[in-house]
């Protein structure tokens, strides 16, 4: 066993430890080299370009910053930059080559769209992602490509920005100004549909050529001028914008007026230190990607400042872009999608690395594009310019800017999201919206061009020509509308008529200035309005004034405005006296109907009387005949209010109370009615409708060269019995020779006829609805809505009734003449009601009654009888004639027959013998207990006195009181059954009489 020296064995244990540390750092340090793998990514720009030169520093300074923020990643990005030389193939060489000899991962770039274009369709073969900061053509989307990443904002979407800014002014026709290539063409389809989901018409597609000359900028820019469309979209480089911004200004399209938008195109490119480009683009409008402020970005700006001195210390005048800021975070977006897939063979198969890397078809497969793809679309991340988040390979968009060139920089007016439009003001905090608004006031104040700041309206009068020229029709009748006379001495063409009148007035009612010019225009008499609105499709009118009807085949190829007439084609035809007015005119006030209901009224009003006052009125008794005639009576004598007979029942009385009212105002409307027959209408028209000429084979007439000959032939008429008319006169000759039996014209037209001869004819009936007369513009001009908002203003004033009054003078006595004379009479249908509640009052005065009846003679329903099967027909016939005899306790009867039933009893003073048999026989005593006399005079002798009478009235009977005089009693009883009226009458006399 070794025994270790104390003294020595502490330097020994020292010199372990010291190295064992040193060979761990050294397998650190391998572990440290081995741990990090090296992936290689192309990049493709056009490297002599400032654009490049910026955005290539920006991705330098983003690998830089993105490894130092994650030093623990085991994979770094190594860029293979190739130069494009501004060419479509040089792009597409330096891509092959990257894909073929560098077996790149992927390719970063290239700078244009038109670049990108061929480069994307190489992707569909190799696998190989390309990720493009800066081309922002929508029409890249078409390839559709699943390896093309658009890291950049597409020109499509801030389309919708730039229409909410056109809508919110209200402007109703733009011109798009754009650069004639790939890139400005991409936009424009998106831009014309956009514009018409909210009726804005993209009225012209103005192209300039990228290699423009000064002279063909103008040319181009004064062909603008001579439009109305005053609102430009421009969509084009700095480079050949600010060119043509220089030459607008030169020939005076910066002024007042003027409305120029720009694209992001432009905005995310200029410099607002290059203050001669922005003076000439004074009150300009733009959209721009808003980039939020942070201390990050500040940060980036400083450190990329000095990158780029370093790489390009001869130039110093370049700056920060947007391009830049997305070429920052695409390049970390691509070095966190490759650390997912670090796990993987990065690399390329089956590449053929012979030739000289120009052979586009000699490359492999990328074995780990599809992978790469998937990561890149996970990817979302907070950036430099807000949040990065990539969609089906579209960058999503967040929010833009509206800006204001005011001359010394750039003015932000307000924002615009996706789903709030445009505000003022964004909520920095969680960037919602705090102020939202669907008008221009979600905008801040614009200064316009030539330092305006009232809102331009969009469109002008040429400025080649200061009138607006506006057709006339020049044509022979209805003058009232258009007419046109040549005035030798001032060899000038003077127009005047309703039409002119009325469009005049409009005019006034603008909130600018117009000026016609009018133009005569001689056409063909046959379709004279056809010819003249064709005129305004041709460019040769800016407007047509006349009589010119809407019609559906007309507005293909121009617009109409509200109309200013009234519409509809109607019937005119002759007026005749009406010459049976004496003979049967009194049935005419009423309707058949209404006739025969008044009548079978009158006979249930009657029937209901007679049942209500039968048993309690002697005035409805008597044989059958007497009280059907009485009834009839009575219920018909009440039309005239002559009734004579009592009605003494309260049900009776509240049925005819009723019905009394209704009499009343039938007789009332009768005698109206009546009335206006015999004094007021002493016309009617010969014909009422349509088919009742065709089915006569008459003749009718149309104005020449209008619609309304296609109208009446789809109606049913022939060819041959259709005559046509120029004027006023020739329809009236028309008439009066008795060539037609009607004419049929619109409504205006019709109005001017009648206006001279409203005693002799009138209107019918509407046959056929039209639109009226209208003002004729070209399609989309944007006079079209604000004379129509005009129109109505004047339609609402007095203006319009006085300008009708001036050219349609109605004679004294005329009526309406689109209203047709009416001969209607009164129906069921006006009286109905009250027909209703005279029918309710009577059935129910019948059931309330028949219900008491009954009541009373409920007796006669609890009776026994022997032959049950008998029982129900013989109560009903006891029924039945009980019904139809007097109700003797009735209050009438009651007292009848008191006042006449009277007992007269005569005594003798001196015998106690009872009446002598001739007395006897004079007496009028009841001799059956069940048939006593109504009236009874009884006498007997009282023994010892002088003969007296003894009188019992019925009339007192009820108070059951006996009155004495001298010579008679009065015995008062009270009457009920004829069998106990006799044994009451039999004891009072027995009871008051003395025997004997």
């Amino acid at each position: 066993m070794k025994i270790l020296n104390p003294t020595t064995e502490p330097k020994s244990l020292a010199g372990s430890l010291a190295l064992f540390f040193w060979c761990f750092s050294l397998m650190g340090v391998g572990f440290g080299q081995n741990s990090t793998r090296e992936v290689k990514v192309g990049v493709v720009l056009d490297l002599r370009t400032t654009f490049s030169k910026i955005c290539l520093a920006s991705i330098h300074v983003s690998l830089s910053d993105f490894y130092a923020n994650h030093p623990n990643y085991t994979t770094r990005l190594s860029l293979r930059i190739r130069d494009s030389n501004q060419d479509v193939f040089a792009a597409s060489a330096a891509a092959s080559d990257l894909i073929k000899n560098e077996q790149v991962i992927a390719i970063v770039g290239p700078q244009s769209s038109t670049q990108a274009d061929f480069m994307i369709r190489l992707t569909k073969r190799s696998r190989v992602p390309i990720i493009s900061f800066s081309a922002t053509s929508p029409s890249l989307a078409s390839i559709r490509s699943p390896y093309f990443v658009r890291a950049t904002l597409s020109d499509s979407s801030q389309i919708n920005a730039i229409v909410s800014v056109v809508k919110s002014f209200g402007w109703r026709n733009v011109v798009a100004v754009y650069v004639d290539d790939e890139f400005g063409e991409g936009i424009v389809p998106y831009l014309v549909d956009a514009f018409q989901d909210v009726n804005t018409r993209v009225a012209y597609r103005s192209m300039i050529s990228p290699d423009a000359s000064d002279d063909e900028i103008l040319r181009e820019l004064y062909k603008l001028m001579t439009m109305q469309t005053r609102v430009f979209v421009v969509h084009m480089f700095p480079s050949l914008g600010f060119r043509v911004f220089a030459k607008a200004r030169e020939i005076g399209m910066m002024e007042d007026g003027y409305v120029w938008i720009l694209t992001d195109a432009m905005t995310h490119l200029m410099r607002s230190n290059d203050r001669k480009n922005l003076e000439n683009m004074k009150g300009v409008l733009g959209v721009r990607t808003h980039v939020p402020n942070s201390n990050q970005l500040e940060d980036f700006r400083i450190r990329w400042r000095k990158e780029y001195q370093k790489a390009n210390p001869e130039t110093d005048d370049a700056g920060l872009n947007v391009f830049a800021l997305w070429a920052y975070d695409s390049v970390a977006a691509l070095a966190m999608a490759v650390e997912k897939t670090s796990s993987m063979n990065l690399g390329v198969d089956g590449v053929n690395i012979s030739g000289n890397g120009s052979d586009l078809g000699a490359f492999g497969v990328s074995r780990n594009g599809p992978t790469l793809m998937r990561s890149l679309s996970d990817t979302r991340y907070k950036g430099l310019t807000g949040e990065f988040n990539i969609i089906n390979g579209e960058l999503q968009p967040s929010v833009f800017e509206i800006i204001n060139l005011n001359g010394n920089g750039v003015r932000v007016i307000g924002f615009w999201t996706h789903d709030k439009g445009l505000v003022k003001e964004l909520d920095q905090r969680n960037g919602t919206m705090e102020h939202y608004s669907a008008s221009n006031e979600s905008l801040l104040a614009v200064t316009w061009p030539g330092e305006s700041t009232s809102i331009p309206r969009g469109w002008e009068i040429p400025t080649n020509r200061k009138k607006l020229r506006v057709g006339v029709p020049m044509k022979g009748g209805f003058e009232e509308f258009m007419k046109v006379r040549y005035d030798p001495r001032t060899n000038s063409s003077i127009v005047s008529g309703y039409s002119k009148d009325v469009f005049e007035a409009v005019l006034r009612r603008l909130p600018y200035s117009v000026t016609p010019e009018y133009i005569p225009f001689k056409a063909p008499v046959e379709n004279y309005t056809n010819h003249l609105v064709y005129q305004v499709f041709l460019e040769k009118f800016d407007a047509v004034v006349g009589d010119i009807t809407i019609v559906a085949n007309r507005t293909v190829y121009v617009d109409f405005t509200l109309p200013y007439t009234e519409s509809g084609v109607s019937m005119l035809v002759p007026l005749r006296t009406n010459r049976d007015k004496n003979t049967w005119v009194f049935l005419k006030p009423w309707s058949w109907d209404l006739w025969v209901t008044s009548g079978c009224f009158f006979i249930f009003i009657g029937f209901a009387v007679w049942v209500l006052e039968h048993r309690v009125n002697e005035d409805f008794r008597g044989p059958p005949h007497h009280q059907i005639g009485t009834s009839f009576w009575f219920s018909f004598s009440t039309l005239v209010f002559a009734h004579r007979e009592r009605v003494v029942s309260n049900l009776a009385r509240f049925v005819v109370i009723v019905w009394c009212f209704v009499v009343l105002v039938l007789t009332q409307s009768y005698t109206a009615s009546l009335t206006s027959l015999l004094t007021v209408q002493q016309f009617q028209p010969t014909v009422m409708n349509v088919n009742q000429l065709i089915k006569n084979g008459d003749y009718v007439g149309f104005l020449q060269g209008s619609f309304v000959h296609d109208i009446l032939k789809n109606l049913g008429f022939g060819e041959s019995k259709l005559r046509s008319f120029t004027s006023v006169e020739e329809l009236e000759e028309l008439f009066s020779n008795g060539r037609i039996a009607a004419a049929f014209d619109e409504v205006p037209y019709l109005k001017v006829f009648l206006s001279q001869y409203c005693s002799k004819y009138t209107t019918v009936e509407t046959s056929f609805k039209t639109a009226g007369f209208s003002f004729v513009f070209p399609k989309g001009s944007p006079l079209t809505d604000d004379v129509s908002k005009a129109i109505l203003e004047v339609n609402e004033g007095e203006e319009m009734r006085q300008i009708e009054k001036k050219w349609f003078k109605n004679q004294g006595n005329c009526s309406d003449p689109t209203t047709a004379l009416s001969s209607n009479p009164l129906s069921l249908t006006s009286f109905w009601g009250l027909f209703l509640i005279a029918g309710v009052a009577s059935f129910l005065a019948i059931v309330v009654f028949m219900a008491m009846f009954l009541y009373e003679q409920r007796h006669t329903w609890k009776q026994s009888n022997d032959a049950p099967q008998d029982s129900m027909w013989r109560k009903s016939a006891v029924l039945l004639r009980i019904f139809n005899e007097k109700d003797l306790k009735s209050h009438m009867f009651k007292k009848s027959e008191n006042a006449q039933s009277v007992i007269a009893i005569e005594t003798s003073p001196n015998t106690h013998c009872p009446p002598s048999p001739s007395t006897a026989q004079n007496t009028p005593w009841p001799q059956s207990p069940r048939s006593p006399s109504k009236d009874s005079n009884f006498s007997f002798f009282r023994e010892g006195r002088t003969s007296s009478s003894l009188v019992l009235r019925e009339e007192h009977f009820s108070t059951g009181a006996v009155e004495h005089d001298e010579d008679e009693y009065h015995v008062e009883i009270e009457v009920g059954d004829p069998t106990e009226r006799e044994r009451e009458m039999r004891n009072i006399i027995a009871e008051h009489i003395p025997a004997g």
